[in-house]
């Protein structure tokens, strides 16, 4: 796991990077303002999320206990006429385990789930979410764009997160200070004929603060 604290390769200062999905738990350590489970999809798999009919990937927004995700995923994927088989599984069972992983660094009770079928320019403008953590994984498509800024105007030099790997980003609420500065968007798309598929989690400490 490095915790990279200049620009160098793909990644950019604080950002942390890992080969394995345990070093997503280092966004913990001070001064790691995000960290990347830098891996990339099989052929097959991203062959097959790449040739889905952009109107049949599945999109929800739910918030639930993460041990309910499995079953939660998997109606969405039926409410989608997606055929099973053995891509279908595996993406499955990718996101239930992204949302047990992140539930247990967080240690949230609740997680709130979405699924997004993304063809426009939405989130353009760089910027940090008013939540404590984020965590987000493009499984199609381009993937989020992400930089560090000084003056909280756009990053000089911008990221692109690559398709398939998970990032996990503090936001706002993240209760150590200082900000660091690490900015985020959705890549413009509109008018390319690009349909994302992103999955976005969040931790829900209190469901009574839920939105």
């Amino acid at each position: 796991m490095n915790i990279l604290r200049t620009e160098i390769r793909n990644a950019a200062a604080g950002v942390g990077v890992a080969d394995t999905p345990d070093g997503l738990s280092r966004i913990e350590m001070p001064g790691c303002a995000a960290t990347i489970w830098r891996r990339q999809l099989s052929s097959e798999v991203q062959t097959w999320v790449n040739a889905l009919d952009p109107a049949q990937l599945p999109t929800g927004r739910l918030i639930l206990r993460p041990a309910a995700v499995p079953d939660a995923v998997r109606h969405l994927f039926d409410m989608a006429g997606i055929l099973d088989s053995a891509e279908r599984q595996w993406l499955e069972a990718d996101i239930a385990d992204l949302a047990a992983r992140f539930a247990a660094i967080m240690r949230a009770p609740y997680l709130r789930l979405r699924l997004d079928a993304i063809s426009t320019n939405a989130c353009r403008k760089f910027h940090i979410d008013a939540i404590h953590s984020r965590l987000i994984c493009t499984y199609r498509g381009t993937g989020t764009q992400y930089g560090i800024s000084t003056d909280g105007k756009d990053p000089k030099r911008v990221f692109t997160l690559a398709t398939g790997a998970p990032m996990i980003m503090r936001g706002t609420l993240w209760p150590q200070t200082p900000p660091s500065g690490l900015l985020h968007r959705s890549p413009p798309i509109a008018g390319t004929g690009e349909t994302r598929m992103v999955m976005v989690l969040d931790p829900i400490f209190d469901l009574e603060e839920a939105e």
